[in-house]
C-alpha cells in the first residue's frame, strides 16, 4: 500500500522540476528579450555610421596581414 504515498512523491518531484523549467524559461527568455534589444542598438549605430560616410564612397577594405606588427 505504498502506492500513494509513492505517487505523491512523484508527483512533487515533478512538480519541482516543473518550477525549475518555468523558471529556467523565463530566464532565457529574459535573455533573448536583452541580446535583441543589443541587436537592435548594434544596427542603429551601424546605420548611423554609414550615413556619416561621404557620398558614394565606399568602405575601405582592408588586409589584416597589413597590420602585424614587424616581428612576424
Amino acid at each position: 500500500m505504498n502506492a500513494p504515498h509513492d505517487t505523491d512523491a512523484r508527483l512533487t518531484e515533478l512538480e519541482i522540476k516543473a518550477s525549475y523549467a518555468e523558471d529556467l524559461l523565463e530566464q532565457l527568455n529574459t535573455t533573448i528579450y536583452r541580446q535583441q534589444q543589443q541587436i537592435d542598438l548594434l544596427l542603429r549605430e551601424v546605420t548611423g555610421l554609414r550615413q556619416q560616410l561621404p557620398e558614394g564612397s565606399q568602405p575601405v577594405l582592408r588586409n589584416l596581414r597589413d597590420d602585424l606588427p614587424p616581428h612576424y
